[in-house]
């Protein structure tokens, strides 16, 4: 009789212990749904479009000032690879100066054309979907800054290259480009070399914007003295 009654005990208790998992597993899968008080669907969005919105805003804002890219080490533009040989010969021969003024001038391009991606930037951001929404969220640091790179580069180059070409002529790149490239081939026995001088300077341009945008969705995820608004604080702050 004893050992039906222990029998019946330890069932009785076994099932309670199981309804209290399942229990317990319930709660667990109701944290940070929207019925547990986490962020609605609209909410994540205006969210992140807000934390787009913010980044892209100081990102550019940075690197348009005078010495915005000069002047950070981390997007400098520095001189093209495949020419880099000509600027090594020039020093060696006295034409430094040449060279520091045509890496001056690259950069002095990409501060002046910077501006000029804002309202391709809006235009992503407008476009944001409840679903990229709650995958950028939940992903890593620049999950946002990657999803918009990859979503908008390949047009922004398009809109933006003949506005660099533009900007170069006006700060005197080409000039300096050429005049550069005349000293190295008055020097006996060197070879031409060429380089899509427009190319470059947008592509290091976007690099760096996007460099910069990333640090601002670095900031915003994981210092709260950034967020600067409550909707951030909502979406953010877990």
């Amino acid at each position: 009789m004893k050992r039906v009654l222990y029998a019946v005990l330890l069932l009785v208790v076994f099932c309670s212990a199981a309804a209290y998992a399942g229990l317990l597993d319930d709660v667990m899968k109701s944290v940070g749904s929207p019925a547990s008080g986490g962020p609605n669907n609209d909410t994540v969005v205006s969210g992140l479009k807000e934390a787009l919105a913010i980044g892209t805003e100081n990102a550019v804002k940075n690197v348009s000032q005078v010495d915005g890219y000069f002047g950070n080490k981390m997007i400098k533009v520095l001189m093209p690879e495949k020419i880099q040989k000509v600027a090594d010969v020039l020093r060696k021969v006295g034409y430094q100066k040449e060279v520091d003024d045509f890496v001056l001038s690259m950069n002095r391009a990409a501060e002046k054309a910077a501006p000029k991606a804002v309202s391709y930037f809006s235009g992503a951001i407008r476009e944001m979907s409840i679903e990229d929404a709650r995958g950028i969220l939940n992903g890593g640091d620049t999950a946002a800054t990657k999803f918009f790179e990859k979503k908008t580069r390949d047009k922004i180059y398009n809109e933006f290259k003949p506005i660099v070409s533009s900007s170069m002529n006006e700060v005197g790149v080409t000039r300096s480009y050429k005049n550069m490239m005349a000293r190295y081939e008055s020097i006996p026995f060197m070879d031409k070399q060429s380089l899509d001088l427009d190319h470059y300077v947008t592509n290091k341009s976007l690099d760096g914007l996007y460099y910069m945008v990333g640090q601002e969705e670095k900031k915003i995820r994981t210092d709260p003295a950034a967020r600067v608004t409550d909707l951030l604080k909502t979406v953010f702050g877990k």
